[in-house]
């Protein structure tokens, strides 16, 4: 018995002393700035100091786009499309037809009537 507690003995001695050497703590990545030390903390400052910094950005109202294009242009040109009378047909509508227009456009039409009638005032 004192044999094999002789050997288990020397056997935890041996995982000890394997165990006991550590390697140290490199980091995964050497720490490399652009910055120094107190470039940063100028820049913590300015942040903390920053206005509405606690206010989510979904909460901000944006200022209205530009758009570059007039709104009654753009108006009477949805409401030409929605008046199109070949506006639902495609090309695949029906096996080997190709789509032409023979219809004319109800607002031109109307704005033709308009026109005309205008002149003869």
């Amino acid at each position: 018995m004192t044999r094999q507690r002789l050997v288990a003995a020397l056997a935890l001695s041996l995982v000890a002393a394997a165990g006991a050497h550590a390697e140290t703590y490199e980091g995964v990545q050497a720490p490399v700035s652009a910055l120094s030390r107190a470039d940063v903390q100028a820049e913590a400052v300015r942040a903390a100091h920053a206005p509405n910094q606690n206010v989510p950005s979904g909460s901000v109202v944006l200022a209205p786009l530009a758009s570059p294009r007039d709104r009654a242009l753009v108006q009477a040109e949805a409401v030409r499309a929605a008046a199109a009378p070949d506006q639902n047909v495609s090309s695949g509508s029906r096996v080997d037809s190709k789509v032409i227009s023979t219809l004319e456009n109800p607002v031109d039409v109307r704005a033709r009537a308009q026109a005309d009638g205008a002149r003869k005032l």
